[in-house]
């Protein structure tokens, strides 16, 4: 596990010291020593490697990590290249051609975006090999929730992208009157014709941004071919 050691770790590290932060990386070295594991070990702390708190201006919450093989690395939303972009990633590109006229990539390799500010955020960071959600409950959430509760703490504009009913129970925390709160159903097939097409939360977001004096993000990723 490649420890954080930007200026994330000053805003996280009381939850080091916590008894549930000991249970929980007991269990997961166990499980990374006993079976197949996603993200690989040293990419769980991505989000917070390619996007330091001081660089936020966005943040979009998934829930676990895709649990195939060389999909997930620490992004959420995000798969390595090489990989099928995954169908929520296909909903999700197909609002922003609509939104902003961004052109449909071939590849769902968004570091560009967390370059840019965008933290991509799962709510729990490792999963086994094809069990989906079968690392939930374990200590993740508590350690996310206090990720999420830095970002509301930052008093400049920050957007949160709250898509589907788990982001979306989040919103709760957010109570600092600096930052956008952004709702919509979770891009997923199985709802994002229920209002997630057509959205507009990313004009919304760069509207926001740029109307507080923060630079936009470039939301089109670049094909790879």
């Amino acid at each position: 596990m490649a420890m954080i050691n930007n200026d994330w770790l000053p805003a996280l590290q009381e939850e080091f010291r916590k008894p549930y932060y000991a249970a929980l990386f007991r269990f997961v070295k166990e499980e990374y020593a006993t079976r197949v594991i996603y993200p690989p070990a040293d990419d769980i702390f991505n989000a917070f490697h390619f996007t330091p708190l001081e660089k936020v201006k966005a943040v979009i919450l998934g829930q676990d990590p895709y649990h195939n093989e060389k999909q997930a690395h620490g992004l959420c939303f995000s798969v390595q290249p090489g990989q099928e972009i995954p169908p929520s990633l296909v909903n999700i590109y197909q609002e922003l051609h609509d939104d902003l006229g961004c052109y449909i990539p071939d590849n769902g390799y968004l570091k560009k975006w967390a370059d840019q500010g965008v933290l991509l955020l799962n709510t729990v960071l490792t999963v086994r090999a094809h069990q989906a959600n079968s690392h939930q409950a374990k200590g993740w959430e508590q350690f996310t929730d206090a990720v999420i509760a830095a970002v509301n703490a930052q008093n400049r504009p920050i957007v949160f992208l709250l898509w589907g009913r788990p982001a979306q129970m989040k919103a709760g925390m957010l109570d600092n009157p600096h930052h956008l709160i952004l709702k919509a159903p979770h891009p997923s097939p199985l709802s994002a014709y229920r209002g997630f097409f057509g959205c507009r939360h990313f004009s919304q977001a760069n509207a926001f941004l740029e109307a507080n004096g923060v630079a936009p993000i470039d939301w089109q990723i670049e094909n790879r071919a």
